[in-house]
This record gives structure tokens, C-alpha cells and sequence, in this order.
């Protein structure tokens, strides 16, 4: 297995994996053309993630990127890619007893700044109009998480033990969230069959989750009292567009308390349907939520512990949700 990695980026863990590195950025193209020489496969992750930043630079890695590495497989003529996407893609549907699968349309109510989501869009269908000439398979998870996750743990976390986490709403609505390893072995399973080539699938949650069931396993695994608090969602929702207005009329770097994106990921009361996905690949998830949230804690907690000097200095080129 061959690699794509910035140079340096930090590959301790992968230098226990026995691959093959090819130096590269989504950017330089001709970094692609050299790592797609005698390739079979292509697993394309990359992307800027996150819910904060400048438009040019989902514009540059996310779309240019993707374009760069769309052109390059075309040109190498590989036989297979396997697209990971994000069920954000279907924008920022809401609603009671919503559920979605890969038949909704895409890119439906995008928040104004949702860089991310409006990025990954734009790539989609870039890919789909390459349809014929790329053996594609588009794979669309949702929150990830996950050891050695980089977004999201550390600031859950930190949360939960300054009891600064709240329910949105009451806690019961079903949460659309997907252990990283179960969506490795979904893309793995859809690059083996021919009859996923152009078709999508949700790989989008490991089985029934509320967020109070969430908070539960969080807490207890970070040591951290139960989370008592609620607020009404639509409440955190107009506050955090206020926290996105002052952001971006201040031109802040550093995200914003929350964004409508974190709100929505949490609270939404829409659900997505990942059934084609265990029908049609035969996909199942092999890590339940209570064995990967506490593993996902427990990792993070081991890191934290590490002296600076054994951290790691960099990052792997990036993967969407």
C-alpha cells in the first residue's frame, strides 16, 4: 500500500503499517502523477476539515485538490477510487422524523460560511461529471471519531470536565456518528465490488445513539460528572450565528465558542439512512459505540499524558466527515 504524505507530516503510527510513502500535496500536481504509478486503487481522504477558516483554503486543497487528483487518475488511467465524501453534502436539512438517504438531493439549506460543506459539495459534483471516465464509488460518512483523531476529542473532552456541555433539546433525538475503523472497512469492501462503481452510500452511524447515551460513555471514560444541562436547539443555534458574524466581521482566526455546523452535527432531529450500505456491500460495523467511544477517550488521555517532546509535530493530509 502506497501513501500520500505531506513531508513533515508526523507518521509515527504509520511507520508501524508496513507502506510505502509517496511525498505530496493535493496541490502539486506532478507529486500526484508520481504516487499514482502502478496503482490499482485510489482512497481519496484528503481535504481542509473543519467548521472555521478562510473560503481560499477549501477552495485551493479541497476543490483544486480533488481536481488535481480527478485529472491524474484519468491520466494513469486507474481503475478504481473510492470518494470520501460527507453526509453534510445533503446540506443542512433539519426536521422531526427527517430521514435521509443517498436519493435526497445535495447541497439543500448550506449555512452562508459552512466552507466545508459547500467545498465537499462542489467536489461531488465534480466527480459525478466524471462519471464514464472514473470507476468511482462515493462513500459519505458522518462524524468521525475514532483514535488519533485530531477534530473533535480533545475539545468534548475538555468540555464535559469544565461542565460546560449541554443537551440541545432533550437529548433524545438519534445521532448520526461512525467509528473511523467501521468506514475503512466499508470503502475496502466497495472497492471489491463492481456493482458499487457510481453509486454513493451513507456509511453514517454504528447502530442506535442518542446524545444522552453519548454523554454517558464520554463521561464515564473521561472521569467527568454526567451532563445535567439542557438548552432549547433553536437557541444555540441563533447564538452561535451570532458567534459566526463577530468571527468573520473580526476576521478572527481562532474558531468561534460554537458554529451552526457543531449545533446542527449534535442536534439535529434528521437522520441518515445508512441501510444501502449494509444491504448492498454487505457493510456491518465491528466497533459498537460502547466499545470505541471509551478507546477514543482512553487514547486521547494516553497522548495528553506523553512529555511535549514525544507529540507529534505534524499532520496527515486530512479526512472530510
Amino acid at each position: 500500500m502506497r501513501v500520500l504524505v505531506r513531508r513533515g507530516a508526523d507518521t509515527s503510527w504509520l511507520d508501524t503499517q508496513n507502506v510505502e510513502y509517496a511525498y505530496g500535496d493535493l496541490t502539486d500536481r506532478a507529486s500526484l502523477d508520481a504516487a499514482l504509478r502502478g496503482v490499482t486503487c485510489v482512497y481519496h481522504a484528503a481535504a481542509r476539515v473543519g467548521d472555521w477558516g478562510p473560503w481560499s483554503e477549501f477552495q485551493r486543497i479541497t476543490i483544486d485538490g480533488s481536481k488535481n487528483l480527478f485529472d491524474a487518475i484519468e491520466a494513469a488511467k486507474v481503475p478504481r477510487m473510492i470518494h470520501i465524501s460527507s453526509i453534510s453534502v445533503y446540506g443542512h436539512v433539519n426536521g422531526e422524523g427527517l430521514v435521509l438517504d443517498e436519493t435526497a438531493p445535495l447541497g439543500q439549506n448550506v449555512h452562508k460560511w459552512s466552507y466545508y460543506t459547500r467545498a465537499k459539495v462542489v467536489v461531488e459534483h465534480e466527480l459525478w461529471s466524471r462519471k464514464g471516465r472514473i470507476n468511482f464509488t462515493i462513500i459519505r460518512p458522518s462524524w468521525l471519531y475514532g483514535p488519533r483523531d485530531r477534530a473533535t476529542v480533545a475539545r468534548m473532552v475538555n468540555m464535559v470536565r469544565a461542565r460546560k456541555a449541554k443537551f440541545l433539546g432533550d437529548g433524545e433525538n438519534r445521532m448520526n456518528m461512525v467509528y473511523a475503523g467501521n468506514v475503512a472497512e466499508a470503502c475496502i469492501l466497495a472497492a471489491d465490488k463492481p456493482e458499487a462503481i457510481h453509486e454513493a452510500f451513507n456509511v453514517s452511524n454504528d447502530g442506535p445513539l442518542t446524545p444522552k447515551r453519548y454523554y454517558e460513555l464520554l463521561c464515564k471514560a473521561a472521569g467527568a460528572p454526567p451532563v445535567t444541562k439542557h438548552v432549547p436547539y433553536s437557541v444555540a443555534y441563533n447564538a452561535a450565528f451570532l458567534f459566526e458574524i463577530f468571527g468573520h466581521l473580526f476576521k478572527t482566526k481562532k474558531p468561534p465558542l460554537v458554529t451552526r455546523y457543531a449545533v446542527w452535527l449534535m442536534g439535529r432531529r434528521a437522520f441518515f439512512s445508512a441501510e444501502k450500505a449494509r444491504e448492498k456491500l454487505g457493510w456491518k460495523s465491528t466497533v459498537s459505540y460502547e466499545a470505541g467511544i471509551p478507546a477514543t477517550i482512553r487514547w486521547y488521555l494516553e497522548q495528553r499524558e506523553k512529555p511535549r517532546s514525544e507529540k507529534p509535530a505534524g499532520e496527515l493530509v486530512g479526512a472530510g466527515r
